[in-house]
């Protein structure tokens, strides 16, 4: 069977592994091509509990008309003992998972003024900093309910809070 690319080699299958020191190179350079505007990912922070990468296993022995010279590309689900075309592979992604905190105000709306409840969430925001910090976390998202998005936002902003311009995707596992 002769496989059909547009590129110089063929995919014959990919493999998903756990992520080394050897993989650094090939995944900054996959971020630098995205062209997204972030910094690459401090891959040693323990807060990277998993790091998998999927890698393309490649026939790139392919000339311009589809075959190894002369000889019929043999698929990867072909009967053995069929000779095959040289192989190597690649990293082509990479799944990063790093621990945040989803932050959670629960507070009675009438207990005190509302000069009271500012003060006393102040108290706890800088506590709660404090031991999101001594946990060894990087950050600490909220989610705002709508309706009270756009005052309490201004005010997370006036303690250091930024408003991600990404949209956030969340999935139960």
């Amino acid at each position: 069977m002769i496989l059909q690319q547009a590129a110089k080699f063929v995919v014959l299958s990919m493999r998903i592994r756990e992520y080394t020191p050897y993989d650094f190179d090939a995944l900054r350079s996959m971020h630098a091509a995205q062209g997204f505007g972030y910094p690459f990912p401090d891959l040693e922070s323990p807060l990277f509990i998993s790091k998998l990468v999927l890698e393309d296993e490649l026939d790139d022995s392919l000339n311009e008309v589809g075959d190894v010279e002369g000889r019929e590309v043999v698929h990867r689900n072909s009967p053995s003992g069929t000779s095959a075309a040289p192989k190597r592979s690649r990293i082509a992604m990479a799944a990063l998972l790093r621990l945040t905190a989803e932050t959670y105000l629960l507070h009675d709306p009438a207990a005190g003024t509302p000069r009271l409840r500012w003060q006393r969430f102040l108290t706890l925001h800088e506590a709660a900093r404090n031991s999101a910090a001594a946990r060894g976390l990087d950050d600490v998202q909220a989610f705002l309910p709508p309706r009270v998005a756009r005052a309490f936002g201004r005010r997370l902003a006036r303690l250091g809070w930024t408003h991600d311009p990404w949209p956030c995707f969340s999935r139960r596992v």
